[in-house]
């Protein structure tokens, strides 16, 4: 827990300071909303449920921006249904994370000298658990510094009691149903982590290897295969080719002689083989290739293992105790010699798995492991996305999902860990296998043991939707809150996790899915779109940023890069740039505040209203309608922007501009004004508190005097809207916006006062005047004005006197030195792109920056013409 989450609640200000400090509000803000118990659920309540879980992190982690990602868009959700009025449940948890906990507590014992054979398997179990109680689940805290609203109270560990009962139950039913079982199959072998895994924990990158082809048999009985893995000849059963190549057609059926042993191995027939493919023939290693195991299976072929849990040749010979790697050399550098090797390709790049946690190049292994039989699990995962009871979100993701479990092999469920959920099943001195649910008494006597291995960490995650509830009992939570209204979770772990969720979830509740929707976000990338990765440098810890900005800036920037499936950049200044909304923000409501904005009584009737604050009051329900639908959509980058160019363009730097001097003025219309924009703001800040809590909390708080936003009602459009209002306000801002256009073309300094005359009679907005001569620092015309430059602009006319002002003749002189610039710039690139010889020689990226350039060309001949055009004459 970080030093400002220790802090003592504190009660909220009455008056706010000068300038914002996150790091003075954002500690005893969230200590206060978790005393209160705002983010609890109660299962009792008859309001609608939502709920969420957590995609429970490592309790080796620590929150990086992926996290800070997904945890944003999560509390996003959660906080708005909360002040919608539902039953709201983010669930929170760790994962007990098999291989990545057990590596880092081996690390921590090699530090000592020991291993965890030195310990035993119950002293090492203890160890991690004392390691997971003093340095596991350090992401708690962070969690708080982000302001996620979970319920602490529902806190769940993949390893805590109810979980583990919920693993057990789940495995006995399973294998009742003959849905698990225990088999001999190819796996992927992790020679460093000393364990299977599965297919999805295998990550494919190309890696530099070599290409052998080599000579099998002697005479006319030879054959010739290519391998990337030469070591595995010493397991070799077999060679293949497809049945109608006549090339070798002599040779199916007979036996020659593999080279470096003393064995023959026969050639088979098995379409398997691709005859255009190198030499049409392959070899067969049975216990070292899933093909290959394949076509064992198909040809009743023998299944050598020549290779240990450590990727150390054991086969009998020379090569006994190498490596793989030095074995490969070896067996080459031997093959060479006896003059069997054909050709040689080095370096050839080719896919090879690597461990998705430690990197190290998996081993394909013939091996005993314990599978989910996933067809029919499989099956009823895909139908229940087919016939519309689950949604993926973005739909286009709806066929990899498809993709995936239409396609899915059965599941390798056994890890040969320590650390885990160990398998339940018995094994007795006669050959019984018995396996045991949470209500069974384990098998006890001479010669019964339990199997050693433990379950893969995604087989309890994938019980997490229920068996946080309490599954297997039906408990009220469960009844409450199961299925779970979304998951909001990463692509990149569609298959890993939700696809098991899906099919845990329907096999356990009777057909019911585990969630309705299934919200997908991309990857959070550098500001260049890169991937994060401290090898590449680019790596952020979000705590910093954090520290510096504050939390709200860091959960603005990413929800206003959150397209659904999409990865999202972010860099720094987009932080800093988010801090300076949370500062316009702040600024705004003080300045409000100071004049009289306030949320008391009702709005005063349409009638009294004038059109500045009938316009701000139509907006701010168009928003709230469309924030509504865009939060349905689960479009979180258009809600943010909308928010933003709402608060920032239309509230600060319009409504509360226009209305400075209805406030200086004061009187009747000055407290109609403060009501309205006492109103705006109240609604403003609710629309933006799930994904700016803290600001919000502090300014919604001083600006009403009400308990907390996290508990206020969410805004509802009332449906007002005023159309003409909208009309004559959008006209005026043409009007200011076109003449601070002009006045920087001329080079005048923003405060710099000018006399003009303002005909805005027969206009809709001719009691602006005194807002748009404030807004423009446009002075009342004297006796001696002259007006030098006319624009009219919205139906009015508004003629300046620049008379003294500018140097009118160097002005001139300055434009037409640019106009000139600017026409020579037009006709080189005009000339360019006329040139046919050149169109067809230049690269498209050349011809696409001569096009900009002509097309710049003509928006600067443009501009500057018309400056000189409203320039007076000299």
């Amino acid at each position: 827990m970080t030093e400002n989450a220790q802090q003592q609640p504190s009660a909220p200000p009455t008056e706010l300071p000068t300038q914002y400090a996150p790091a003075d509000v954002e500690g005893p803000l969230y200590e206060r909303w978790v005393e209160r118990g705002y983010f609890e659920a109660d299962a009792k309540s008859d309001k609608p449920p939502y709920t969420i879980v957590i995609p429970p992190p490592n309790v080796t982690g620590s929150l990086h921006l992926g996290h800070a990602f997904e945890h944003t868009l999560i509390d996003a959700l959660t906080r708005r249904k909360r002040m919608q009025g539902f039953e709201t449940l983010w669930q929170p948890g760790m994962d007990h994370a098999g291989i990545a906990t057990q590596n880092v507590v081996e690390r921590e014992l090699g530090k000592e000298g020991k291993s965890r054979h030195d310990l035993g398997r119950e002293a090492f179990v203890e160890r991690v658990w004392q390691w997971k109680g003093e340095s596991g689940g350090q992401i708690s805290g962070q969690m708080r510094r982000l302001g996620d609203g979970v319920a602490w109270s529902r806190e769940r560990f993949t390893m805590d009691e109810g979980l583990s009962q919920a693993v057990q139950t789940i495995f006995k039913r399973l294998y009742d149903d003959e849905l698990i079982y225990r088999a001999e199959r190819i796996i992927n072998w992790c020679p460093r982590c000393l364990t299977a895994i599965s297919d999805i924990e295998v990550e494919y990158q190309d890696d530099d290897g070599e290409l052998v082809s080599m000579k099998y048999g002697e005479g006319d009985d030879t054959i010739v295969v290519a391998t990337t893995r030469a070591e595995t000849m010493l397991g070799d059963t077999a060679v293949a080719v497809h049945p109608d190549d006549e090339r070798y057609r002599h040779l199916v059926g007979k036996e020659i002689r593999l080279p470096l042993t003393d064995r023959f191995i026969p050639v088979v027939a098995d379409t398997h083989v691709d005859p255009e493919f190198g030499t049409g023939a392959v070899k067969v290693t049975p216990a070292h290739d899933p093909n290959d195991f394949e076509i064992g299976q198909r040809h009743n072929l023998p299944s050598l293992t020549v290779m240990d849990e450590h990727a150390v040749i054991t086969a009998h010979g020379p090569f006994q105790g190498l490596d793989r790697l030095e074995a490969r050399s070896a067996i080459v550098a031997a093959l060479r010699a006896e003059g069997r090797i054909v050709a040689e390709k080095r370096p050839y790049v080719h896919s090879v798995g690597h461990c998705s946690r430690c990197k190290t190049t998996i081993e394909p292994r013939l091996s005993m492991q314990w599978w989910v039989k996933v067809g029919p699990l499989a099956k009823a995962a895909g139908d229940a996305v087919r016939d519309g009871r689950v949604k993926i979100h973005p739909q286009e993701m709806e066929k990899r999902y498809f993709d995936w479990v239409d396609n899915l092999h059965d599941w390798c469920i056994s890890r040969q860990l320590w650390w885990g959920h160990r398998i339940p099943v018995w094994y007795g001195p006669n050959g019984e296998v018995v396996c045991v649910g949470p209500d069974d008494e384990a098998p006890t006597g001479e010669g019964w043991r339990q199997d050693t291995d433990v379950l893969d960490t995604w087989f309890s995650s994938g019980l997490w939707p229920f068996s946080t509830l309490g599954w297997p009992e039906q408990t009220e939570s469960l009844a409450k809150f199961y299925p779970n209204s979304v998951l909001v979770t990463g692509y990149d772990i569609l298959f890993f996790w939700v696809a098991r969720m899906m099919m845990f979830g329907l096999y356990a509740m009777d057909g019911t899915p585990p969630f309705h929707t299934i919200a997908l976000h991309g990857m959070v990338r550098d500001q260049f779109g890169k991937k994060m990765s401290k090898s590449f440098g680019n790596a952020v810890n979000p705590l910093d940023w954090m520290d510096k900005y504050g939390s709200d800036a860091l959960r603005f920037t990413l929800a206003r890069g959150a397209n659904p499936g999409v990865d999202v950049p972010i860099g720094e200044d987009w932080v800093q740039g988010s801090r300076n909304f949370a500062n316009k923000i702040w600024n705004a409501t003080r300045f409000a505040l100071m004049n009289g904005a306030t949320v008391d009584g009702p709005l005063p009737d349409a009638s009294k209203l004038s059109a500045t604050d009938r316009w701000i009051l139509s907006r701010l329900n168009s928003v709230v309608a469309e924030v509504d639908a865009l939060y349905e959509d689960y479009q979180f980058a258009k809600l943010s922007d909308a928010l933003f160019h709402f608060a920032w363009d239309e509230v600060f730097d319009w409504y509360v501009e226009l209305s400075k001097t209805t406030f200086m003025a004061g009187g009747e219309p000055a407290k109609v004004s403060g009501r309205v924009l006492g109103e705006v703001l109240d609604v403003t800040l609710k629309l933006l508190h799930p994904i700016v809590p803290f600001v919000t909390e502090t300014l919604w708080t001083t600006l009403t005097g009400g308990e907390s936003v996290v508990v206020a009602e969410w805004p509802t459009d009332s449906g007002f809207r005023d159309a003409a209002a909208e009309k004559e306000i959008e006209s005026l801002q043409s009007v200011i916006t076109e003449v601070r256009r002009f006045r920087a073309d001329q080079g005048l300094q923003p405060g710099q006062r000018v006399p003009a005359r303002l005909t805005l009679d027969g206009t809709p907005f001719a009691a602006h005047e005194a807002a748009v001569r404030q807004l423009l620092r446009l002075q009342p015309e004297g006796e001696d004005f002259s007006a030098t430059a006319t624009l009219p602009v919205a139906g009015a006319t508004v003629a300046l006197d620049l008379s003294g002002t500018i140097d009118v003749a160097a002005e001139r002189k300055r434009l037409a030195k640019d106009l000139a610039a600017a026409e020579k710039e037009k006709a080189q690139a005009g000339a360019k792109l006329g040139n046919e010889a050149f169109l067809a020689k230049a690269p498209d990226n050349v011809v696409d920056k001569i096009r900009t350039r002509l097309a710049k060309a003509d928006e600067d001949i443009a501009r500057i013409q018309s400056q000189l055009e409203r320039l007076p004459q000299a």
